[in-house]
């Protein structure tokens, strides 16, 4: 069972934290959108599906799940297809009133009709933005009373970020105007890396469900003194090492780096 279909489940059998977790894993998966025809340089031209609910566009979250949907007797084999991240996918359908039918046809777990305002709440989800503040910490200590949930997204985003950074310490803290809170310090974050990683923690924490404001985020080197008395207390969340891959001939559409637009 795939991880969609997972916290899709957990989310009907009444978890809250699951639909978070499931709307999280969408906006991060690499979905293939159905094509009325092969895509044309960056602009790509969805199928649309005028159904009883409106029109719909159809995603799968793999290849062979669309498959499954090209065995039908009306859709026939080779379907043409975009593979784009779920996040872009929603920010690009909004405001047409479209919805879009993840996993149609396949039987899957996470079948389901998102509707347009399923798509636009995602979207707002995604807008969240972290907000730089100045703050001496004076004391760390080992974190208490954070949710499962925290734990969860942040070995999600930082296990998604090969290449970008060394590791994560969490920790509690106490700063100097007698604040108490938890900081997470991103190690030997990689140049140019520490807005796209403070924006990435930073839908982490949204799709956490904690309030803004309960985690802060700074970046430090190795060499800094404050990392050895964070490294006695914290919790450390590894970062995976870019693994270098063989460059592909001809990428399938959405995925050599160019966002394509939807027609």
């Amino acid at each position: 069972m795939q991880s969609l279909d997972q916290a899709y489940g957990a989310m009907q059998a009444g978890d809250a934290s699951a639909g978070l977790r499931f709307y999280r894993l969408l906006a991060d998966a690499t979905l293939f959108l159905l094509l009325e025809r092969e895509a044309e340089g960056e602009r790509v031209d969805p199928r649309v599906f005028d159904l009883p609910d409106g029109p719909v566009l159809l995603a799968y979250d793999s290849e062979e799940r669309l498959a499954v949907f090209g065995q039908g007797p009306q859709s026939g084999a080779g379907l043409p297809y975009a593979a784009l991240p779920g996040r872009l996918i929603a920010q690009q359908m909004l405001g047409q009133g479209l919805s879009l039918g993840l996993n149609f046809g396949t039987g899957a777990a996470s079948e389901v009709l998102l509707p347009p305002e399923a798509l636009r709440w995602l979207c707002e989800m995604l807008e969240a933005a972290p907000v730089e503040v100045e703050a001496t910490p004076v004391q760390f200590f080992a974190p208490k009373g954070l949710p499962e949930a925290l734990s969860d997204a942040l070995t999600f985003t930082l296990g998604g970020a090969a290449g970008l950074a060394r590791a994560a310490l969490l920790s509690g803290v106490r700063y100097s105007d007698g604040r108490l809170g938890h900081m997470l310090a991103v190690i030997d974050a990689a140049p140019g890396a520490e807005e796209a990683l403070a924006r990435a923690l930073s839908e982490a924490l949204v799709f956490s469900g904690l309030e803004a404001g309960e985690l802060d985020v700074t970046f430090l080197s190795s060499g800094d003194a404050a990392v050895v008395e964070l490294a006695r207390v914290a919790i450390v969340f590894e970062v995976p090492e870019l693994v270098a891959q063989a460059a592909v001939e001809r990428a399938a559409p959405g995925m050599d780096g160019k966002p394509p637009r939807l027609r």
